[in-house]
């Protein structure tokens, strides 16, 4: 590539996705709340996330835009951080559709962010993109509605794909380094009734998903997940192998409601069974590099 345009590239995904572009792309452009500069071929430009300032200019003959902008979902739902989360999310999408509208040469490609959180919550099968089933509680009409925004706006040249990603795994950011001090205190073991579901991917395949889809032009949306699901029990026996810790509590649900309340989160994080397959990928041709839990927390934890 020549140019890629990241929105909101300065967190553990979009430094993930720098990492791994970097040394192929002659330019990459980092739209965020920070301040210009600019380092090698990397420039960081200053937008927030609502407005036309002058970043727009820098969508022009872009071959890829990937925006990943959004409040994260880590806190309290509550009614605040409740509206930031839609309105992050929805806000972004469209306005990056109004600079989009207003480029002579538009970005080739638009990979926007949304979830595998779209799903329902699913012991009992798995969710494809085909046959995945939605519902409306308070995530799953985020997401829906964070898809809706982004499909919805006009831009007939551009391919428009949503990535619906699961819990990326990875040394720098993200929930591993939440689970490792979890499981180090001794409070690895099953969480609620241990039956739900934890869906993942590894960062790394995570950044070769991303460009797979690029090369292959897929559009629409896009399960971005490793291929094998695996009940929460069982991840974090896992976990506690690869780490050496012998013995891991379990925490009933009781006991996680009073601590999602201490610490500022919420226990649907935790709870819910995201029972999701890339399909879409794998029909494709995409194979994952670490397409178990035990090759990926075997790779990060060594």
């Amino acid at each position: 590539m020549k140019k890629l345009i990241i929105a909101a590239g300065t967190g553990f995904l979009g430094n993930t996705l720098i990492k791994h572009f970097k040394n192929e792309t002659k330019q990459i452009i980092v739209l965020t709340r920070g301040k210009n500069q600019a380092k090698d071929n990397i420039r960081y430009v200053h937008w927030d996330a609502k407005s036309i300032t002058g970043w727009e200019h820098y969508l022009e003959g872009a071959d890829v835009l990937i925006n990943l902008t959004g409040k994260s979902v880590n806190c309290r739902y509550n009614d605040k951080n409740k509206a930031e989360i839609l309105y992050s999310r929805i806000d972004s999408t469209k306005i990056l559709a109004k600079a989009i509208q207003q480029c002579k040469h538009p970005p080739k490609h638009w990979i926007n962010a949304s979830t595998a959180t779209i799903y329902r919550h699913s012991e009992d099968r798995q969710m494809d993109e085909a046959t995945g089933e939605t519902g409306n509680d308070f995530s799953m009409t985020v997401a829906n509605k964070w898809e809706s925004a982004f499909f919805g706006t006009p831009a007939p040249s551009v391919i428009k794909t949503a990535i619906r990603t699961s819990i990326v795994l990875g040394k720098d950011g993200g929930a591993l380094p939440i689970m490792l001090k979890i499981a180090k205190c001794g409070l690895g073991g099953r969480q609620g009734n241990g039956q739900q579901f934890v869906s993942w991917v590894h960062q790394e395949d995570f950044a070769r998903a991303v460009e797979f889809i690029i090369n292959n032009k897929i559009a629409n949306a896009v399960n971005v997940t490793a291929p094998n699901p695996v009940h929460n029990y069982k991840f974090m026996k896992i976990l506690r192998k690869k780490l050496g810790v012998p013995f891991g509590l379990s925490q009933p649900k009781w006991m996680l409601k009073i601590g999602a309340k201490i610490i500022g989160t919420e226990t649907e994080l935790i709870l819910k069974s995201r029972n999701v397959v890339p399909a879409r990928l794998s029909g494709q041709g995409f194979r994952f590099k670490f397409d178990t839990a035990e090759k990926a927390l075997g790779n990060l934890l060594q």
